[in-house]
């Protein structure tokens, strides 16, 4: 980077959904111009960045001339065009996280390979590229399958139980990964700048909705041992050392009965899993990654308080303009704080906000939390 970031600092990110939003909420405050790339012309971030452009993600040129305009181009969801980085990166853009690393991160055949080489602990897999591959696995099941390339936020996975009951299968290239039998889901966000500094936030303990394979809630700290925290640290340190990535890596892992740590995946970004740290932790998520990429020091990521966060999903069988039932009386419960993430069409499942619980006791934020998830309901017009 030439010039300070709070000298007319151009920050280009690619995707305006909600992380994009929380992100530009933090760059306000260090006085850095955001430029939003998506598209969806009624993007979250639309109305809150400094320019919006309304493009693919995936296309190299809109890429490629979506970065030419900024100082520093960085990413609120994987999914994008990583050849015009690379030519970006090679004419003198900063790009954080590294395009090898979005590379590998896009494929996750090749983040379990990475997984293996670097001694990071994981499920066991095999690598398939069609279904009919599936059945020389027959003794080892059951698995889940994971589509390589697109899946997201719960898509492009599914549950194989039996060798000769594959209808459900995906019938492309696929991760076969063994299905692990664990305690509980847990996550932990590490940053690294370009001088190498490392800072990893206390780790969070995941609920997943069964039906959608979505976060239904977290809440941190997590309840686990010194030493299993100890270890879920070290690990997210060890794959972004691995990884010599520049940025904010989220690492989700399954803590098994036997209490070994498995990582099942990562993401180079904000993520889901951190959004508890806006009123939790001392830093949000979202500075540390604006820290991390400037090549600032790291925040203090120590919890202030702990925190309960509860997706707020679209309600099965409601689609179309959206409308919050229960608002108001969850805004009366002492420590809720309600993001809404301004998408303004309902579908069900569809993440269109979170709600963070802070308490001096973890406990009766989660009881404050369990009111919040049966009053607060986003359903249609």
């Amino acid at each position: 980077m030439s010039k300070p970031f709070y000298n007319n600092f151009k920050l280009g990110v690619l995707g305006g959904g909600q992380l994009g939003k929380m992100l530009i909420q933090e760059a306000v405050n260090l006085n850095i111009s955001t430029y939003i790339l998506d598209p969806d012309a009624n993007a979250p971030c639309k109305d809150l960045c400094s320019k919006f452009f309304q493009g693919s993600l995936k296309d190299f040129d809109t890429v490629y001339n979506f970065g030419k305009q900024v100082d520093l181009l960085t990413i609120e969801i994987e999914h994008v065009n990583v050849e015009a980085m690379e030519k970006l990166q090679a004419e003198g853009i900063s790009v954080f996280p590294q395009p090898e690393i979005l590379r590998m991160v896009q494929d996750k055949g090749l983040q379990k390979q990475f997984y293996r080489l670097n001694k990071i602990p994981t499920a066991p897999f095999h690598l398939i590229n069609s279904k009919d591959e599936i059945k020389q696995f027959a003794a080892e099941f059951p698995f889940f399958q994971k589509l390589r390339k697109e899946g997201y936020d719960g898509r492009g996975v599914v549950r194989l139980t039996d060798a000769n009951n594959l209808e459900k299968a995906f019938d492309v290239p696929s991760v076969l990964e063994k299905l692990v039998d664990f305690e509980k889901e847990i996550s932990v966000i590490v940053s690294r700048n370009a001088k190498g500094e490392v800072a990893v936030f206390p780790t969070v303990e995941l609920v997943f909705n069964p039906e959608v394979n979505l976060v239904e809630h977290l809440f941190s700290p997590a309840n686990i041992s010194a030493e299993t925290e100890k270890q879920a640290k070290e690990i997210a340190i060890h794959v972004i050392e691995s990884l010599k990535m520049v940025g904010l890596l989220a690492v989700e892992m399954f803590l098994t009965k036997t209490g070994e740590i498995l990582v099942n995946e990562i993401a180079p970004r904000p993520h889901n899993s951190g959004h508890q740290t806006i009123e939790g932790n001392f830093t949000s998520q979202y500075m540390q990654h604006l820290r991390a990429i400037l090549n600032l020091p790291a925040g203090n990521t120590d919890i202030k308080t702990p925190a309960v966060m509860v997706n707020l999903l679209g309600e099965p069988g409601f689609t179309g303009d959206a409308v919050y039932e229960g608002l108001e009386e969850v805004l009366a419960i002492d420590g809720v704080n309600i993001h809404l993430y301004g998408k303004t069409i309902t579908k069900p499942f569809r993440k269109m906000g979170h709600v963070t619980i802070i308490d001096n006791d973890l406990k009766s934020a989660m009881k404050k939390a369990e009111i919040v998830k049966k009053t607060l309901k986003v359903k249609s017009a």
